[in-house]
């Protein structure tokens, strides 16, 4: 345990593995392509070979094959392992040095019980996605979560094709805006408790930690403000993103969060993301 601890510190030594591995932990449970890391990190593409090399050797991320592209996903048992020598062998359990929480369900972890939860969906622009995120889950379960959503680079106005969907679905458009995630993060701000990314470029980027430590998940989607074609292609692009969404959505808001501890809502939300959950005309 000890040697493959200390061989999972030194991959990480590396600020540059160490960024690969950490956006992979974002992008969990997605297996990414070699080429979406180096892009969006900004490295060779030979680099980031040898430095999913490392991690994988250590164990720190699994690669699977899909056709003739290799994807990689973070290894959270690893790391979990990693976080208890750190905390428990090296510092003996003291509770002045050991995290506020802990990762082994064992271990006694918070339970959800205050409601309403407060949800948060971030995208990139705050256009299209995230708003129906917001919109779908305030009027599927508006008594029970606050819905919110903001982008990582929001625009100033809401994808004209977007408002239209919301529209035929008879969500109300006029509570709407495009909003920074920094309106989120102030001291007066709501205190979240879950924070979903609906695209990959928000996940990928590296944003401050939440205050209270919410369950974050990612359900990326492809962006449908950058569909072509037809008009009624278009159109199509967005039911197919308001699906798949309102599909996540009502499996997520169907979870008895209140009989769940954090550790096994953590699991739940992950496996909603990493279901394959088609968007469908409704």
């Amino acid at each position: 345990m000890e040697i493959e601890s200390l061989t999972r510190l030194s991959a990480l030594s590396h600020p540059q593995r160490l960024s690969v591995f950490r956006l992979l932990m974002r992008r969990f449970p997605d297996a990414v392509p070699a080429g979406e890391i180096a892009a969006a990190l900004d490295l060779k593409a030979s680099t980031t070979s040898v430095y999913l090399s490392v991690l994988s050797d250590a164990r720190l991320i699994t690669q699977q094959r899909l056709g003739t592209s290799l994807r990689y996903r973070a290894h959270t048992a690893a790391a979990a392992e990693l976080i208890d020598y750190l905390f428990t062998d090296c510092c003996r359990g003291r509770p002045d040095l050991c995290p506020p929480f802990s990762l082994s369900p064992q271990k006694g972890a918070l339970t959800m019980t205050d409601t309403p939860y407060n949800v948060l969906f971030i995208c990139t622009g705050n256009s299209a996605r995230s708003i129906f995120a917001e919109s779908i889950l305030r009027d599927l379960e508006g008594s029970r979560f606050a819905a919110y959503s903001a982008g990582t680079r929001p625009g100033s106005d809401l994808n004209p094709l977007a408002m239209e969907m919301l529209t035929s679905k008879g969500h109300d458009t006029s509570i709407l805006r495009s909003k920074h995630i920094s309106e989120f993060q102030t001291p007066d701000a709501p205190k979240m408790d879950f924070v979903f990314t609906v695209c990959n470029r928000a996940a990928n980027e590296e944003c401050p930690a939440w205050e209270g430590q919410p369950i974050s998940g990612h359900w990326g989607l492809p962006d449908p403000v950058k569909a072509e074609g037809s008009l009624a292609e278009r159109r199509l692009a967005f039911q197919q993103a308001y699906g798949a969404l309102s599909n996540r959505i009502k499996a997520f808001a169907a979870l008895p969060i209140e009989t769940h501890n954090r550790i096994s809502l953590q699991a739940a939300v992950d496996r909603i993301g990493a279901d394959e959950l088609e968007g469908t005309p409704e």
